[in-house]
């Protein structure tokens, strides 16, 4: 049998099995896809004893920066975002993909038409370094970077300026008094757990006219409900989670038509059989 794995540490709350073998089924492929535990430090052994049967792995963090030097090749996006999310496998080489860029251009194209000029994004890790990429897609000129640690940020930064019409990146601490002064968006991303989104933070989205939260379980976060009472257009961790799936189904299986509803109600489902 065919086989694809998310791997990362934790990785029990993963819905990517769920959503992958929804699209197998529709596909047609007699494939499987499980969850593995792996960490940084294993990382490496894990891949050496992958046999030919292996098709695909799909990366969460800190996987998706410390599998770069294990590959044998690394597309353009994963290259400007500095991390792969994808792996294919494949006569015996691995290529690694970023399908978090395109999925979250895909995902809030899906919410909204508007201009995307100005963002704001929380945190400063991979999936931030992925969501600038994927607002300087759709055109955004500026980037509010705010992190509690100034020096996480500088990854991200870099990441900006590998794309061809990177945005100006400001970087700004997220627990300054200040944090507000001059603070306009079209967009603001939230790429930081539910712990870190207090009131300060949820107060943010007063100035923004969208908001990404790229969680999903927990859901609704502190962000998403102040969102949704004020009237904002909100996009959703399992709406990015659903597209960049899509395209991860795409590289592994060589397939285009990967369900993008039925994707996102299995997902859905499944939430809803956790909570």
């Amino acid at each position: 049998m065919t086989r694809c794995a998310v791997l990362g540490s934790p990785i029990g709350h993963s819905l990517s099995p769920v959503l992958h073998r929804e699209a197998y089924a529709a596909l047609g492929l007699d494939w499987d896809y499980e969850a593995h535990v792996v960490t940084e430090d294993t990382l490496e052994a894990f891949l050496a004893r992958l046999d030919g049967s292996w098709r695909g792995l799909s990366l969460t963090m800190p996987l998706k920066r410390a599998v770069l030097p294990l590959l044998d090749s690394i597309s353009e996006r994963a290259r400007q975002a500095g991390g792969a999310n994808t792996v294919v496998l494949a006569d015996g080489r691995r290529s690694g993909h970023n399908t978090d860029v395109p999925g979250i251009s895909a995902a809030l194209r899906e919410r909204y038409d508007g201009p995307v000029t100005r963002a704001v994004v929380l945190g400063g890790g991979a999936t931030a370094a992925s969501a600038v990429l994927g607002l300087a897609d759709l055109g955004c000129r500026h980037v509010t970077l705010l992190v509690r640690d100034a020096g996480r940020a500088a990854a991200t930064v870099a990441a900006a300026g590998r794309h061809p019409d990177g945005p100006v990146v400001d970087v700004r601490p997220l627990g300054s008094p200040d944090v507000r002064t001059g603070l306009r968006a079209d967009v603001l991303v939230s790429t930081i757990p539910v712990a870190a989104q207090a009131p300060e933070v949820v107060g943010l989205l007063e100035d923004v006219t969208v908001v990404f939260d790229v969680l999903y379980d927990p859901w609704p976060t502190p962000l998403a409900v102040a969102a949704e009472r004020a009237g904002r257009t909100v996009v959703s961790g399992l709406d990015l989670l659903v597209h960049q799936a899509v395209l991860q189904v795409g590289l592994m299986t060589g397939l285009p038509g990967a369900p993008l509803e039925a994707m996102r109600a299995a997902g859905r489902r499944a939430l809803e059989e956790r909570a």
